[in-house]
């Protein structure tokens, strides 16, 4: 058997010393705990180590030093120690995850407006342009930070994310139009994917664990009616084809580059970007072909529009400014903002309402939602005249509209985009909005 190391008494322990002449440290075994020693160092300094061995490591664990802790202490510790050990659990791994955790508490808790700004700054690169960073930011701005931007970041969960979707929104009079998921749908579904966003880096940036409370699928999906079932978010309000002859005719009586941005995008069926980033040099007027690079459209292939005599007319009778590329330049030279074409058509709708004539009492609404039109709408203007007053194929309208490819009839359309039928679809819609009839997919000449 091993010899058994004698027990020191408290006596004996305080009456140690370091060997004379030694220049490392001296352990002395005080027995009654396996592994327990008093360390001296050549300077007199005395402090206890228990020695273990945890799988294959050896480890000295310090358990304070002496006489601060007493020879009976540090044999109670020294027993603490080693039931935990076997109990499986490592002392030190154990010291560790406890000094981490005091760090933790210490260190100010991330709240979500600072993970905002975090996740932004991660995000910049994969921003086209500056106006869509100002987008991202202002929803969560707007609708997210007064809600949650106090909160710290690891303790938004879905009830949470709940109010900042569910929240009352108001309109310009003051009166309620419902939740902002349920009023305005498109905003809130892109609202919800910045805030996963937001939470995805918070998560891989160490400031919270667990699920994601934002994600859609398995989790709000189960709470919140699909933005696709909304009805009133549905559509971008749009002109009736009733209207839409005497909305042009009123638009042309307009001046302004903001005008003439309008009625190129009513005439293109183009989405308001593609017009507004419009260069001069993507015009052929003498061919009245626009050709708008890939990297303008939002399918990120390149697009031909046919323009009708009515848009080369248009554009011909712009002036054009020194220096400047674009076709429709803002006062200071830059593009034109989006607001700019919807104030065109509000101020348009505001002014129809207040005509003394009772038959331009209503403005012009979608005939659907009852909403003042959008700039957007007149695309599902366009969509509607050519499924209800023309014979013309709905995969040519797509084409037109330059929409994702769905099915095979579209796509053996878009291979070859049958740029001169559409030429004379596109004639046909501007004889329409000048107050002509188009029947059957004919032209009617107009003047």
């Amino acid at each position: 058997m091993p010899k058994r190391t004698p027990e020191l008494t408290a006596i004996e322990v305080k009456r140690l010393e370091h060997p004379d002449g030694g220049r490392r440290n001296s352990y002395v075994a005080v027995g009654g705990v396996t592994g327990l020693y008093l360390q001296i160092t050549p300077t007199e300094a005395k402090s206890w180590i228990l020695r273990l061995t945890i799988g294959a490591k050896r480890r000295d664990i310090g358990l304070g030093g002496y006489p601060t802790v007493t020879l009976a202490q540090a044999r109670d510790k020294a027993r603490e120690m080693r039931s935990k050990v076997e109990a499986g659990i490592d002392p030190v791994e154990e010291r560790k995850a406890i000094k981490a955790a005091l760090i933790e508490a210490r260190r100010p808790k991330m709240n979500f407006a600072k993970a905002v700004e975090h996740a932004l700054g991660a995000k910049l690169e994969a921003f086209k342009n500056a106006k869509h960073r100002d987008q991202w930011r202002n929803t969560l701005d707007q609708y997210a930070l007064p809600i949650i931007g106090t909160l710290p970041v690891a303790e938004v969960d879905t009830a949470a994310v709940l109010r900042v979707l569910s929240q009352e929104v108001k309109d310009k009079a003051g009166k309620v139009e419902g939740t902002l998921w349920q009023a305005r749908t498109v905003t809130a579904t892109r609202l919800r994917q910045r805030i996963e966003a937001v939470l995805s880096w918070a998560t891989v940036s160490g400031h919270r664990t667990g699920d994601n409370p934002a994600r859609w699928s398995g989790n709000l999906k189960e709470l919140l009616p699909a933005a696709s079932k909304i009805a009133v978010e549905g559509n971008q309000p749009a002109l009736s084809l009733d209207d839409a002859p005497s909305w042009f005719a009123d638009l042309r009586q307009r001046e302004g580059f903001g005008a003439r941005a309008l009625e190129l995008a009513a005439l293109t069926a183009a989405r308001s970007g593609e017009v507004r980033g419009a260069t001069w040099d993507e015009f052929d007027l003498e061919r009245g072909l626009w050709t708008i690079p890939a990297a303008r459209m939002k399918m990120k292939r390149e697009h031909r529009v046919p323009l009708a005599p009515a848009a080369v007319a248009m554009l011909e009778a712009l002036p054009k400014l020194a220096g400047n590329p674009l076709v429709f330049p803002a006062a200071r030279g830059g593009m034109l903002s989006d607001m700019t074409l919807s104030a065109t058509m509000r101020r348009m709708h505001e002014a129809d309402v207040n005509r003394d004539s009772a038959k331009y009492s209503t403005g012009y609404l979608d005939p659907r939602s009852k909403r003042p039109a959008v700039p957007h709408g007149l695309r599902s203007t366009f969509r509607d005249w050519v499924a209800e007053r023309t014979t013309y194929p709905g995969e040519m309208a797509e084409v037109a509209l330059a929409h994702r490819i769905s099915n095979a009839v579209e796509a053996a359309y878009r291979r070859g985009d049958m740029i001169e039928k559409r030429r004379a679809m596109m004639s046909a819609w501007a004889g329409f909005l000048s107050g002509a009839e188009a029947k059957g997919g004919k032209v009617v000449p107009f003047g």
